[in-house]
């Protein structure tokens, strides 16, 4: 007879933490788009650069080892460097996208909390 193996707590470990960093990156952009007061404005003025902005930022945050406000804003700096690298992109909407994202992250923190219990 064959003894079934038990995973490894770091194997473990590494899906509990994936897990968590997908949730904050889906209560991230669930946040952005119907949880935050300026949600329907939020909406509405979403141009397809915002989206692959916010939709690299999510897919980044996926992969986090660590979830947390700094983190997120690091993450939120080395991917908008790219954007503000595009001619097409007016400067002052990507600062206030920027800014705006930063500013959810106790929103964010709120609602992972919630998701873990």
């Amino acid at each position: 007879m064959k003894k079934t193996q038990k995973p490894e707590a770091s194997h473990t470990t590494a899906k509990v933490v994936g897990g968590i960093a997908a949730l904050a990156a889906a209560a991230a952009g669930a946040y952005f788009l119907y949880g935050s007061p300026e949600a329907a404005v939020n909406r509405r003025n979403l141009k397809s650069w915002a989206l692959r902005l916010k939709a690299e930022i999510m897919d980044e945050m996926e992969n986090m080892k660590d979830v947390s406000q700094e983190a997120y804003d690091t993450t939120i700096d080395k991917i908008s460097t790219k954007y503000a690298a595009m001619k097409n992109i007016d400067q002052k909407e990507l600062a206030d996208t920027v800014k705006r994202l930063k500013s959810h992250w106790k929103d964010i923190k709120k609602e992972l909390e919630n998701m873990a219990k």
